[in-house]
């Protein structure tokens, strides 16, 4: 079954109920930064889910936790830009993501006067992670956003784009979630529970149409567009990357396979490709790809809006 178009699918899956107000909070955010020279990046990070009911209770779910858009958002406020963050609910975030479980709420001290104290051991860890995150958020240049479903998740990217286009070339989307490649259409989904005692369920997925073509050549023209390729075979990154590139008319493709995702990748533009790689030394001592990964794209950006202006 060939898969519908793009317009079909906004048509067939209805816009989430707070779409609207989402939509002006967007809106609001980019034209605080029209006037200026500031560069604006919507990053997307965490998987999509989705849903086998209306009335959802299981799901079909993305393999991502956040890990690179939540860093990547850190380094592109460090870098200058305001980020639209936009990320699966409760997926890693940029600044908490640096603690897991109960690991913030350890680094603090109630004293005998029941007043609080960080531990000092643990400070300098602590403080420069919380004035970066104090700055992002006094400066108003990280708004985050939150989807769960892969409806969601294609209503907001829209609104957002459409959002990002009067930047013009100071528009960067760096597009990072995992996004699932097939869903079931609402007229095929139970409205309720699928129920056991029926056997096993006979689910049709369809395939999700491929959203940058609209994005690139509609909703933010002018944007430097970045997708993600992930793959298993690693003879095949650059070609699929290339075709991809291709196809759909943006600026560049970050692969990585799987399982060198940490201290691996290549970016790969319409015209060449170079890798950037991490040592074991440097992984040991806590360098992350993506501060090199932002560093690159930064520049290739820049070299954009030159030739753009």
């Amino acid at each position: 079954m060939n898969p519908i178009t793009w317009e079909e699918f906004y048509l067939r899956n209805a816009a989430p109920s707070d779409l609207e107000s989402r939509k002006k909070e967007i809106q609001s955010f980019c034209q605080k930064f029209e006037p200026s020279d500031l560069r604006v990046v919507l990053i997307t990070s965490g998987g999509t889910t989705v849903p086998l009911e209306h009335n959802t209770v299981r799901f079909v779910d993305n393999f991502s936790a956040g890990t690179r858009g939540s860093a990547s958002a850190e380094y592109f406020l460090k870098a200058g830009y305001a980020v639209i963050f936009m990320h699966r609910y409760k997926s890693l975030e940029p600044f908490s993501r640096h603690f897991s479980g109960n690991e913030l709420l350890d680094s603090i001290q109630v004293l005998k006067d029941d007043s609080l104290q960080v531990d000092p051991a643990k400070a300098p860890v602590l403080l420069p992670i919380l004035k970066d995150r104090k700055e992002a958020l006094d400066s108003g240049r990280l708004l985050m956003v939150n989807f769960t479903t892969l409806t969601e998740y294609l209503w907001i990217l829209r609104a957002s784009a459409e959002a990002m286009a009067c930047l013009n070339s100071r528009a960067m989307l760096y597009l990072a979630a995992a996004v699932s490649d097939f869903y079931v259409p609402p007229e095929k989904m139970p409205e309720h529970k699928i129920q056991s005692t029926g056997g096993p369920p006979e689910i049709s997925l369809q395939l999700v149409p491929k959203m940058l073509r609209p994005l690139v050549a509609d909703w933010v023209p002018k944007a430097f567009v970045i997708s993600f390729k992930l793959e298993t075979d690693p003879s095949l990154l650059v070609s699929k990357s290339q075709e991809a590139l291709k196809n759909y008319r943006h600026k560049v493709v970050i692969a990585n396979e799987l399982h060198s995702r940490k201290s691996r990748v290549t970016l790969v533009t319409p015209n060449s490709h170079h890798e950037i790689v991490l040592s074991k030394e440097e992984l040991d001592a806590g360098v992350e790809i993506e501060e090199r990964i932002i560093n690159d794209l930064v520049e290739q950006h820049t070299s954009a809006m030159t030739t753009l202006n």
